[in-house]
């Protein structure tokens, strides 16, 4: 899976596919008619609160597609940036959490030729001793 453009759309049609779920059970579930169904399979983007629900009846978190996108493709913070305060309010979120997903998508790139170690380091920050540790632990 690619998650550098994300088509929330397509992934849940898939998804719905995979579940064999009935249109009559997806619109009861979201309240919506056919047409909405469609729109959505259609849409690039759609509503949180939507994708929650549609989360819930699919029982799939789609946040995490947008969650990896921002692991892969979201540029390094700066270790001691003073420019911005700090919300108290805001959670603060660590950037080096990896799900298994992400490691395998990373993995499988290398192990295709696609990209080499130090291109991945290059290119998704991430640091060397924990792409060491994740080709040796499947090794």
């Amino acid at each position: 899976m690619l998650y550098k453009n994300i088509h929330i759309g397509k992934y849940i049609k898939e998804m719905v596919d995979h579940k064999n779920i009935s249109i009559e059970r997806i619109c009861n579930f979201l309240a919506k008619d056919e047409e909405f169904v469609e729109k959505v399979y259609e849409s690039k983007s759609i509503e949180t609160d939507i994708l929650l629900r549609w989360s819930k009846l699919l029982e799939y978190d789609f946040f995490r597609l947008y969650s990896s996108h921002l692991i892969l493709y979201a540029p390094p913070s700066a270790v001691n940036k003073t420019d911005a305060p700090k919300s108290e309010k805001a959670p603060q979120f660590r950037k080096n959490i990896y799900t298994q997903e992400i490691k395998n998508f990373i993995l499988g790139r290398i192990e295709s030729g696609e990209m080499t170690q130090a291109e991945v380091i290059k290119e998704y920050s991430i640091p060397k001793s924990t792409l060491h540790r994740w080709i040796q632990k499947k090794s």
